[in-house]
């Protein structure tokens, strides 16, 4: 990691990239915590669940990949830096939970409770979450591929934030992401990566998808009332049956429309 006076970059492995003014104390904190964790003992479940019942809100750092956390409650728990990569999270409890920096990639996380969960910077690639509710969640990391077939992510926050970012975007990636029968309503996914994503039958009534990258991206069937679209990169998305495309605002701005499929 490079410092000065100005800036930090912390790169972690699922190749999520930070850039922050005036935030070395927390990058730095956070690029320790990453360090740290290759030298912890990964926890059973039982150990989990005596961490959880003896040290309440607080399991920063928690390191537990691959074990069965199935239905466990950490509601309200601090899990930040949580090495949870392949565990077992099926109906866990979960809702205000803070997963900034979090790694479950592989995870299975079906119909687990994620209602305000934070999730900055934090690696789903490959999770399982069909069923989950992380209605209200921050989402802002790596969740390629993962699997929402009928998730709820109605107003989720997954919006990228251009706030003290001169150097890179760290935006909420979906691409290749199965997401179809979800409900997405009011959600905020301005500049987030959908490319080639499974959309088909997903709510997406007054969603923000400006500035979105939808290349490829199957929303067949969809519902769109009053989402937006302006400035998104719609080249090869399928919005065949689409409903409310009428009621869509900034659709003719969006980029690729000429190449998009609409119905035939």
């Amino acid at each position: 990691m490079q410092t000065d006076s100005h800036a930090i970059r912390l790169k972690m492995c699922s190749g999520v990239m930070i850039w922050s003014r005036d935030r070395a104390a927390f990058l730095g904190f956070a690029a320790a915590l990453l360090m740290t964790q290759a030298s912890a003992a990964p926890l059973t479940r039982e150990d989990v669940a005596a961490r959880v019942a003896s040290e309440g809100a607080d399991l920063t750092n928690l390191e537990a990949p691959g074990a069965d956390l199935s239905g466990l409650d950490f509601r309200g728990a601090r899990l930040f830096g949580a090495s949870l990569k392949g565990a077992n999270l099926t109906k866990a409890k979960l809702r205000g939970c803070n997963l900034d920096l979090a790694v479950l990639r592989d995870a299975t996380l079906v119909e687990a409770d994620l209602r305000e969960a934070s999730l900055f910077a934090s690696v789903l690639a490959n999770a399982k979450m069909n069923g989950a509710n992380l209605h209200g969640a921050r989402l802002m990391g790596n969740m390629e591929r993962a699997n929402l077939e009928g998730a709820d992510l109605s107003e989720v926050k997954g919006g990228a934030d251009m706030t003290n970012q001169p150097m890179g975007l760290v935006r909420l990636v979906l691409a290749r992401a199965q997401l179809k029968g979800a409900r997405l309503n009011r959600a905020d996914l301005s500049r987030a990566d959908l490319s080639y994503a499974d959309l088909r039958e997903t709510d997406l009534t007054d969603a923000n998808l400006e500035m979105t990258k939808l290349i490829g991206a199957d929303l067949t069937g969809a519902k769109l009332d009053r989402a937006m679209l302006a400035g998104a990169e719609i080249d090869h998305a399928n919005f065949t049956g689409v409903e409310g495309l009428s009621s869509v605002r900034g659709l003719e701005s969006a980029k690729g429309r000429e190449f998009a499929v609409f119905e035939r």
